[in-house]
Parts: C-alpha cells; structure tokens; sequence
C-alpha cells in the first residue's frame, strides 16, 4: 500500500495568502474543499496505472468542472462582491478573501494540468504513434492538404473582428476559444487589435492526412492568419478564453408562466458578466489591459496558460478507438431476481409484489431495471396512473417517451419537472413543451425550492384493489448518466410508502401544508430535523455508537457541529464524501473520532447512504437511501427524500458497499487533521473498491 500527498493543506494556502487569522477552525471554506476536490480527479490522470486515454479523460473532466465551478460558485462571490456583501462564510472569509484564494490555487492548479499534458500525456501518446504536432512540423504534403481543408471548410467560417473607432471590442462569447491578433499596417504602421473565434463545429483536434497525428485546429488558423488579414503583418497571436456568469437563480419564480421565464434566461445567459479571463501568457501587456478593462475584470480574474486552452477538448482523444489504451469495460447485469423474471415472462409489478427491489447502477442495469418498470407501467392497462420526479434526463430520455406513451393511452400522467436544474434547462424545456402537447401534467414544483428528489408512483388496479408501487433513488433519470454514475434504486409496494409518496406528490403539485411521513424523510421541512435527531440519539450510545455516511457533500453548519458533539461523545463516524467536506476529521478536542475519506474512479460515486447503528429504536441499525446531500442548499433550498430499507438483504447489500468502500487496502483519499488530503493505494489496481464491487455483484448475479 502506498500513500501520497496531493495537495498542500488549505490553511497553510489560506496562511500564505495572508488570511490565516481568520480562519474559523470548525469548518473548512466550501470553495477551497472543492477545489481538493478537483485537484483529486487531476490525480486519477497522473496515475500511469491508469489506462492512458482514460487519463485523457480525467483531465478533461477536472477542466470542465474548473469552468462549471467559475460559472457558478466564483460568479457567485462576484455578485457579492458586486453588491458589496462582506457576510462572511462559516470558516470566516469574506468574499474578496476567497476569490483571492480561489485565484491562487486556480493558477497553481493549471500550471500543474497543463505540465502533466505537456511533460507526461502528450508525450506518452507520441509513444503510442499518436502525435499532436505543431504547423512546422508537418511535411509538404500534409501541409498542402490542411491548407486546401482550410480554405475550403473552414476559412469561409472565420470572422475577424477588429477594433478600431468604428468598430468596438466584441463580444466574447462564454467558453469559446479565440486568438487575440495584433496586425500592423505595412504602409502606415498602425496596429489593430482583432479576435478571431475558434469555430466550435470542428474538431479541435484536426487529422493530419496519413497518419494517426492530429494538429489543433487554432495552429491551422494560425498558420492562416495572413488570410483574415491581407496585407498586414502579424505582430502577436494569442489564445484566450472568456468565462462568464452562467447561474440562472435570478428567475422570477413568481412569473405567471415560469417556462417562459427560464427561456428567456436561458437568452438572457450567454450575456453573463465576465468572471474569469484565461490567457496564453505570451500575450502583450497592452492587449491584456485593454481586454481585463472592456469585461470590467481585475488581475486576480486573470489565469494564464503556457499553451493548451479547454481541456475539455482533451474528450475527443480520450475517445478514440484505441481499446488497448482505455478501460477494460464492465458490462453492466439484470439484477438476478429480474432476470429470472424476465424469462419466466413475469412483469416487474410480480417481482416487486414478491419483495420489495434494490438495484445498484451501473453495475446492475439501468435500462433492465427502472427504465423497463416506466415502460411496463406505460403499457399496462391496469396502471391508472403514473407519477414521477425529473430533474435531470437525457436529450433522447426512454423514460419520457414512455410517460408520452402513457398519456397517450389515457393513463393519468403527471411529471413534476425541475426547470432550473443547472446546465440542463434548455434540455428540460424541451421535454416540458413536448410532455405537455402529448398531454401529460406538467408541474414544476414549489415556489423557492427545487425539486430534488427522485421518485415514481405507479397506481394499479388489481384484484385486491388499488396497489401503489414506488420507485426512490439516489440518482438522476438520465440513462446516460447511468452509466457511469453509481447509484442505488429502491422498488417497493409497501403500503406506507406508497401513502407516502401520493402525500408526497400532492404537495408537490397541490395547494397545502407538507405532510407528516411514515417511511420517507422529506427535505426542506423534516430532514435536517430528522437527521440531527438521528445523530444526537446515536450519541446517546457513547463509544458503542457508529455513524456512516456515503455523500457527494457535507456543508451544513448545524449538521456538522451535530457530528462533533457525537464525536466527543465517544461514536465512531465515518464519512466517505466525494466532493465538498467542510468537516475537520481527527482534530484533537473537535473531531477525534471522525474520519473522512474520498473515493473516486471510472464511476463517479454518487449515490447517498446513510447508516445510524442504533437507528430509531437502538436495537439494530438504521438505513436510508436517498437524494440528499448534507448541504444548506438540499436541506433547505430543494424538495429531497429518503425512504427507510428494512428487508435484511438490502441493509446487508449496503453493508457489503459500505464494507468496500471502507476497507483501508482499498485506493482512496484521506482528509488530514491539519485539512490535507492524501492518496492511499494505487487507481486500476486489485485494491480498488469499485472493482470489487463490480466482481461481487457480477459473482453474486450468477450464483
């Protein structure tokens, strides 16, 4: 077993930059937690015992979560600072104080992307016959070929745009690649300054003809550039990229036709005040002002690169067809009990009603599993009605198709839709228009709250009477996503919870007070209530008491200082959280019994579990699955649920998960009582939980 040091500690960072003394030594700074959180998917692609496109990929992912995270949580302080808020964060930093370490690390952290293409991947794909090479290092031929290709395809597309008094500086559009050209005027030696965009209808990384080498595709711009501007000498090229405000929290949710209103944001958006300007640092001091002036930026927005821009360009080599450089795959299996069904040619409505139905993605199917159940109910005419959540779903969704099906039919269909789920709007939208003119219900939840949870109602008549089965998951009803996210899905037809999720439903749609649940915790109202309570009452145990939590985050003040107070008390508690963890683990008179650990791979671990070793009662444990984080944001800002697994073999799957996941052999992070973050064990070995994980349940399908 190995160990390594991935990060210096954020207080130490904090320290440097001259904020130390305001630390509160509670919490840790969420932004700063994230960006931990980044620089541990930047380690996924230094490790050469991963394959090396999929080393590709995780570069890609931990730029494109850079941009996400800029457009966003930075553009957030932005408008604090905008609005001249010094509110400080719960470890005591204002906002000009965490952009200003945001900055910090952002630039170390693409110094070290940019070394790790430059010095370690590009060079290593060169050792696999891939080149990415530069204009002069292309022969003749290949050249004469680009030029042709150039001119013919991409140079009718180019727009040089110049500025001069009768032409402003344009509009940079958010994301998009440009170069920055400083042209001369021969004969009167003026100079200009002109943007050029990057086309992103092309390839970014273009073939060079016979050969597998690629050039990019601003080289042969570049290359070109006596093209956009005859006549003129080429002073200085210069790549840069604009990242602008892309969050829509500013709807009127009070609008009278709340679609409307998220289109016209949706317009209104790609406007977004700057919030970070990337450059190539050859770039003149001259051009740099004028542009840092016109998107009313500062030096401290401004993150310069030696070479490479976007990386999440870096996709399109992660994907080539190189199986030797990839992933061995992992085929995903029908959970055994449906795979008996389905030969025995029963319906999932028969499984369900035998015993209640856990199913873990992507190892087990998502398709065989929750997307075939919406499809069965579609087509059943004993199904009157069906009921289900969506806040994220794929562009061609199955699962919409059958709900569309369904109302078609005549079943009663509702869909309660999350607008402002971030970055899918647009997505959303469209199946929101399409939803409706097939005819089904339409809602999009509660005033000032998204709607998180993930639910399906399905009511059928049967020979009993009305049976109600329910479907509650961790994860989105997105069947892209689905596979490569890991997640848990709940069947049951339990009385109680189909009570349950019917209030549930009402509320969402209807007019009236939130309910009191029997079997599902419902955010914003009982689930942080409920979950403090949870964690108090294991206090009460002392050193007997044992606390695991699996989670994308964990934010919540109150929540927290809860688990410190258990923690003095004596109770065991294990936290594994993917990304965000404003916890302190091992601090010595505040959490010496907290651990926190950090699991990531070729899944991105996301299902949420939570497990109280006395639960309710104190005699045996207590187990939730659900769609909660322990976030301010889940907790009081989003309709979430958790339902409660009783049956023995589900509770025992989740400790087996737990177990994996848990096992210190096994490759994982380990936060530090001093807030450093360090790797134990090697990625894409035997040691890897989700490995594991895959070999069981495959082994456990086939017995």
């Amino acid at each position: 077993m190995t160990s390594r040091g991935i990060r210096r500690p954020s207080a130490a960072d904090l320290a440097a930059s001259g904020y130390g003394a305001n630390i509160d030594a509670r919490y840790i700074n969420r932004e700063l937690s994230w960006l931990d959180f980044n620089e541990r998917v930047l380690s996924l692609a230094t490790t050469a015992q991963v394959p090396l496109l999929e080393r590709f990929r995780f570069l890609a992912i931990s730029g494109s979560n850079l941009d996400e995270f800029y457009q966003v949580r930075v553009a957030a302080l932005h408008d604090q600072i905008a609005a001249e808020i010094t509110e400080k964060s719960a470890d005591g930093l204002t906002p000009h104080q965490q952009r200003r370490a945001i900055s910090a690390r952002a630039q170390r952290f693409a110094a070290a992307q940019e070394r790790l293409l430059s010095h370690d991947l590009f060079p290593s794909l060169a050792r696999e016959g891939i080149r990415v090479l530069r204009w002069a290092r292309l022969g003749k031929r290949a050249k004469e070929t680009l030029t042709a290709d150039f001119e013919n395809r991409i140079f009718p597309i180019l727009t040089p745009l110049a500025v001069d008094p009768s032409h402003p500086f344009p509009y940079i559009s958010n994301l998009a690649l440009n170069l920055a050209v400083m042209v001369r005027d021969t004969d009167s030696g003026d100079e200009r300054f002109a943007r050029v965009k990057v086309p992103r209808n092309f390839p970014r990384f273009v073939s060079v003809p016979d050969s597998d080498d690629f050039i990019l595709l601003e080289d042969l711009i570049e290359a070109h550039l006596d093209q956009l501007f005859p006549g003129m000498e080429i002073v200085s090229v210069s790549r840069f990229r604009v990242t602008r405000n892309a969050d829509l929290t500013f709807i009127d949710e009070d609008a009278e036709d709340l679609l409307a209103a998220v289109e016209m944001e949706l317009r209104r958006r790609r406007f977004g005040r700057a919030v970070r300007l990337e450059v190539q640092s050859n770039i003149p001091d001259a051009v740099l002002a004028r542009m840092c002036s016109e998107l009313e930026l500062e030096p401290v927005d401004v993150i310069r690169h030696e070479s490479f821009l976007e990386l999440s360009a870096l996709n399109q080599l992660a994907n080539l067809a190189r199986p030797a450089l990839r992933f061995t795959p992992w085929p995903a299996v029908t959970a055994g009990r449906l795979a008996a069904a389905s030969e025995a040619g029963k319906s999932m409505f028969e499984v369900i009603r035998s015993r209640q139905l856990l199913v873990h993605h992507p190892y087990e199917s998502f398709s065989s599993s929750t997307e075939t159940f919406v499809e069965q109910a579609s087509r059943d005419p004993k199904v009157l009605s069906i009921k289900m959540t969506l806040y994220r779903t794929s562009g061609d969704s199955q699962i919409a198709r059958h709900l569309i099906h369904a109302a078609e039919a005549g079943k009663q269909v509702a869909v309660v839709l999350e607008l402002q789920a971030r970055f899918d709007e647009a997505r959303n939208v469209s199946w929101a228009r399409e939803l409706e003119l097939a005819g089904v219900h339409v809602n999009y939840g509660l005033v000032g709250l998204k709607t998180h949870a993930k639910c399906i109602l399905v009511v059928r008549e049967e020979a009993g009477g009305i049976r109600r089965y329910v479907h509650v998951a961790t994860g989105n009803y997105n069947s892209v996503t689905a596979r490569i996210y890991e997640d848990i899905g709940f069947f049951t037809c339990e009385e109680a919870v189909g009570r349950d999720a019917t209030q549930l439903f009402n509320y969402l749609t209807g007019f009236g007070r939130e309910p009191e649940y029997q079997q599902l915790i419902v955010a914003p109202h009982q689930l942080k209530r409920e979950i403090i309570r949870l964690i108090n009452h294991e206090a009460t145990f002392g050193s007997a008491g044992r606390i695991t939590l699996k989670l994308n985050a964990v934010q919540d003040p109150e929540v927290i200082d809860a688990l410190y107070a258990a923690s003095a008390a004596g109770v065991k508690i294990e936290l594994i959280v993917r990304g965000i963890c404003c916890v302190r683990a091992g601090v010595t008179g505040l959490s010496e019994n907290i651990t926190v650990r950090s699991v990531l791979g070729r899944y991105l671990e996301h299902s949420r579990i939570y497990r109280f070793a006395h639960g309710h009662d104190g005699d045996e444990p207590l187990h939730l699955i659900g769609s909660a984080d322990l976030m301010i944001r889940n907790l009081a800002g989003r309709v979430e649920a958790l339902v409660r697994l009783t049956h023995p073999k589900h509770r025992a799957w989740l400790d087996t998960v737990l177990s994996f996941l848990l096992d210190d052999a096994n490759v994982h992070f380990r936060l530090g009582a001093d807030n450093s973050w360090t790797q134990v064990g090697e990625h894409n070995t035997p040691n890897d939980a989700q490995r594991q994980l895959h070999e069981w349940v495959v082994a456990t399908q086939l017995r």
